[in-house]
């Protein structure tokens, strides 16, 4: 096992080879980036507390000590201003399994194609180009996924959830308070789940989509660019149609908010339109 004490900027390349990845840090910006080569650590800036590197048996693990168990961090989240921030970057294969966690700042992930599970209490998550199973959840923040495929879940507390590009085969993106804004390029029998409490949701999808569309909201309106949809005009309101064969389904539900249908359109080879 080789182990590092990082207690001022340093750059670190690994020798052997890193199938899992698991990160814990307080506060600061964390970026996990697929890169071709060694596995590779940038820690710019070192707060009052070092960072602990250890990597054996394919597991790279990067922490911060906080003196008492991760589960506590709600009890002490008041005091995160006394701890300085941290800067870490870190390049590995992009078939790692990454399980990352940061309880204040901004974290990004961009390119791993198998596992990975983000963790942040407040702050904002960033997701890019990223394959596989993904998993975000946030307390208080924004988290944005970008060019995501696979299976993704994206939950807050409160904030927004913005997925863009994505072409994922099962999509689920929950909030208490927030909006949901979703560009979505899915395949065939895909699975779109979006739910709000408060905020409003816009979801726009390809005019040639096969989905099955269900949408509600208690306390807001229903508005459709797909004439298959047939929407009530008053809340609590509903609305719900089946898009080409309809072999995906389309499920997105608000308590305080509206709902959104909006239809990309797509020449006659199926490219996208500007």
């Amino acid at each position: 096992m080789a182990g590092w004490t990082v207690e001022s900027p340093r750059r670190l390349t690994l020798d052997g080879p890193v199938s899992r990845l698991d990160v814990r840090l307080i506060s600061g910006r964390l970026n996990v980036v697929a890169a071709d080569g060694p596995a590779r650590i940038d820690v710019t800036q070192v707060g009052r507390r070092p960072v602990l590197i250890e990597h054996s048996n394919g597991r790279l693990s990067i922490r911060q000590e906080r003196g008492r168990s991760w589960s506590d961090v709600l009890r002490w989240f008041r005091m995160l201003h006394r701890y300085p921030k941290v800067d870490v970057s870190v390049a590995v294969p992009a078939d790692v399994l990454a399980d990352l966690g940061l309880v204040a700042g901004s974290l990004v992930a961009s390119g791993l194609r198998q596992q990975t599970t983000v963790q942040v209490t407040a702050g904002q998550i960033t997701l890019m180009g990223l394959r596989g199973t993904t998993s975000a959840h946030i307390t208080s923040g924004p988290v944005e996924a970008l060019g995501v495929r696979g299976d993704l879940a994206l939950e807050t507390v409160s904030g927004e959830v913005i997925i863009a590009d994505s072409a994922a085969e099962r999509v689920r993106a929950q909030t208490v308070s927030g909006a949901i804004t979703c560009d979505l390029d899915n395949p065939r029998r895909s699975e779109i789940r979006l739910t709000t409490v408060t905020g409003g949701i816009t979801v726009r999808v390809r005019e040639d989509s096969d989905l099955a569309v269900e949408l509600q909201t208690a306390a807001g309106r229903i508005t459709s660019g797909f004439p298959q949809v047939r929407t009530s005009p008053f809340p609590p309101s509903s609305g719900a149609g089946v898009l080409g064969a309809g072999d995906g389904k389309l499920w997105a539900s608000t308590t305080s908010g509206s709902i959104a249908l909006l239809a990309r359109a797509v020449d006659h080879d199926g490219e996208e339109l500007p």
